[in-house]
């Protein structure tokens, strides 16, 4: 066997490859080439991303090659929580297959992509999500599936000056506008309009369908005015884990403050309890609530704070702020959650909480 030599030249970075009679030379790369290389590589990177996202959406297909198509024939929808697919299926009713990324009770700020999700991503006829930054670790996989399927924000369609800042000091804005009912009736004809455009065959029928179900939410954002007005000013004030209901404090003139910030990925400090603690015992507070899309933790930790410095204040019930109920909850609609939410806020805030539950049971 032929003996194979690297041997180094003096005048550095070249290599002579000897392999019996065939020799060639190597060349290392010279410090201008390093130079360039190490310029290239955020191009590099990006490539790379590219490469496998093409590639997970390949093993996506290949994986189920025996599986039905998501859609029957019919237009296919996806959304990225259950709330806006809620939507989706009144305007549509039976003309479209809709399919929600999250299942109940699912957090979207701190929601990741699967294998599968990719795959109704790709094949889906038009995407909805929500936008300004509620679905944040998606925010690629969304941009991405934009190159190649129709993908609208619902929030799209609500007037930016109705819209809320995050912070005193923040360019962005919070993204929590469905407890607003007549944000969310905006919300909603943005997606009837995208859809008349994706299956005007449909047009009729989807506009027919937006008639009544707008007409369900103003009777909707009516009986949420109703209920919460039985509460009187002074106690009308909601705790809650994490600051997810600026725009229903603004829309039925309640006083609102969370632990955390608009995203559950914000995190709070001792500070932010004590302060929270003094707020609740100079109010006297009745009552705080907890999130079924949030850790209890921190509220307890105001509760037992509270205890601490001599007032007493109950956990008034658990809130749907945002993700909707599973099929065995009175949540599991828009609809259904917004007035799970108000009878809750009402029954533990309200001095008259058992009239007022008996008539909202009749609403």
């Amino acid at each position: 066997m032929k003996s194979k030599v690297l041997r180094k030249q003096a005048s550095g970075g070249r290599f002579e490859h000897f392999s019996g009679k065939l020799s060639k030379t190597l060349s290392l790369p010279s410090y201008g080439q390093a130079k360039n290389l190490i310029r290239l590589r955020p191009t590099l990177l990006r490539m790379t991303c590219r490469l496998v996202w093409l590639t997970a959406i390949w093993v996506a297909d290949g994986c189920h090659p025996a599986e039905a198509e998501f859609s029957g024939g019919k237009l296919l929808v996806v959304t990225t929580t259950g709330l806006i697919a809620d939507a989706v299926r009144n305007v549509t009713g039976d003309a479209a297959e809709v399919h929600a990324l999250m299942g109940p009770g699912v957090d979207p700020h701190l929601y990741k992509a699967t294998v599968r999700d990719i795959k109704l991503l790709t094949r889906a006829d038009v995407v909805f999500y929500g936008g300004l930054h509620l679905e944040g670790k998606l925010e690629d996989v969304l941009r991405k599936t934009g190159r190649i399927r129709a993908t609208v924000a619902v929030t799209d369609g609500i007037p930016k000056g109705r819209l809320l800042r995050a912070g005193k000091a923040s360019d962005s804005h919070d993204p929590h506008i469905w407890f607003d009912v007549g944000l969310w009736k905006d919300c909603v004809g943005q997606i009837s309009r995208t859809l008349h455009r994706a299956d005007s065959a449909h047009a009729a029928l989807y506009q027919r369908n937006t008639a009544r179900y707008i007409a369900e939410l103003d009777s909707l954002d009516a009986f949420v005015k109703m209920r919460l007005g039985q509460i009187p000013k002074p106690q009308r004030v909601l705790v809650t884990a994490h600051d997810a209901f600026k725009y229903f404090g603004r829309a039925y003139d309640v006083e609102v403050r969370g632990l955390q910030g608009i995203s559950t990925l914000s995190e709070y400090g001792l500070r932010d309890v004590t302060d929270l603690v003094r707020f609740i015992t100079e109010r006297r507070i009745r009552a705080l609530f907890v999130e079924t899309s949030v850790s209890p933790r921190a509220i307890t930790a105001v509760v037992e704070g509270c205890r601490a410095r001599g007032h007493s204040v109950r956990i008034g019930g658990d809130l749907y702020s945002d993700a909707l109920g599973n099929a065995r909850t009175n949540a599991d609609t828009y609809v259904k959650m917004v007035r799970h939410n108000v009878n809750t806020i009402a029954g533990a805030l309200s001095p008259s909480a058992p009239e007022g539950r008996k008539k909202t049971e009749a609403f």
